[in-house]
């Protein structure tokens, strides 16, 4: 297990065996998000995508919030002086950086877990909904937060809520802001486990183990296949790509493994090629 230095305190950053955690630090402010912890977030998930003996990332929140999106607080201070950023500079900031977040953790060629300790709202839901899968504390709650402070929404929430749950749910969820239980998460699709509080870290910490020991190549492909069908790809296309990662993937070491694991009745032991 090793820390790795992220540049800043309001992103911690762990690595253990083939799992990276990235934890969003500012508990005092329910880890709002800041302008380092995005930039550090971007950084961290840059290298992952790339780094081979990261298999899996978590990310989760300090404390007992997962995010409550952009720091309401922060805006009001900048809103109220200081040199002003053009339109143009702020737009192209935010969309480099919900890309290198939000849009990262989508289109990661490995799995991506939400551990939720407390509230998602706003940006922070957005972020949670990006990953792979998510493990929600009974005690947390999901809201999109964003009619209450006049914004339409932002990091993906309302592309991942509207695939996820529909567009008339995501409309209501959206307009009324309002929160959403740990079961009713669970019974709408948004999470995969509901977990008392207690029990989270471990939990998280048996699914991430799972998954960065499982066939990384398969699971890079088998998550393009499924990102592919969520965006509509036309069915022949589909098929085509489905049978050339099927056959890529016939030649792997791994499966190669898996089938004479198969045969001798034994677990296979897979090493990511």
């Amino acid at each position: 297990m090793a820390d790795i230095d992220t540049g800043t305190t309001d992103l911690l950053a762990r690595q253990d065996g083939g799992v990276l955690t990235l934890t969003l630090n500012r508990p005092e402010a329910r880890n709002a998000l800041s302008g380092d912890m995005l930039a550090a977030l971007s950084q961290q998930l840059a290298w992952a995508e790339l780094e081979p003996s990261v298999r899996c990332i978590v990310v989760t929140g300090a404390g007992k919030g997962f995010c409550a999106g952009g720091d309401v607080k922060g805006m009001a201070s900048r809103n109220s002086g200081g040199e002003p950023q053009s339109l143009d500079d702020r737009l192209q900031g935010q969309r480099v950086s919900q890309r290198a977040t939000s849009g990262k953790l989508f289109k990661m060629a490995k799995p991506t877990i939400a551990a939720l300790p407390g509230a998602a709202a706003g940006a922070g839901l957005g972020i949670a909904l990006a990953c792979d899968l998510r493990i929600m504390a009974r005690s947390a709650v999901l809201t999109t937060a964003f009619a209450k402070v006049g914004f339409p929404g932002d990091y993906g929430a309302g592309f991942f809520l509207s695939k996820m749950v529909g567009a008339a749910k995501a409309r209501e969820l959206f307009y009324f802001s309002d929160r959403v239980s740990a079961d009713e998460a669970l019974a709408l699709g948004l999470v995969n486990w509901v977990v008392e509080p207690e029990e989270l870290e471990a939990k998280t910490k048996e699914i991430a183990q799972k998954l960065a020991s499982g066939p990384s190549v398969a699971f890079r492909y088998m998550k393009e296949n499924l990102n592919r069908a969520l965006m509509g790809a036309d069915v022949d296309e589909y098929l085509d790509i489905e049978t050339t990662h099927q056959v890529h993937c016939s030649q792997t070491h791994d499966h190669q493994e898996a089938a004479k694991a198969f045969v001798e009745k034994r677990d296979p032991v897979f090493l990511g090629r």
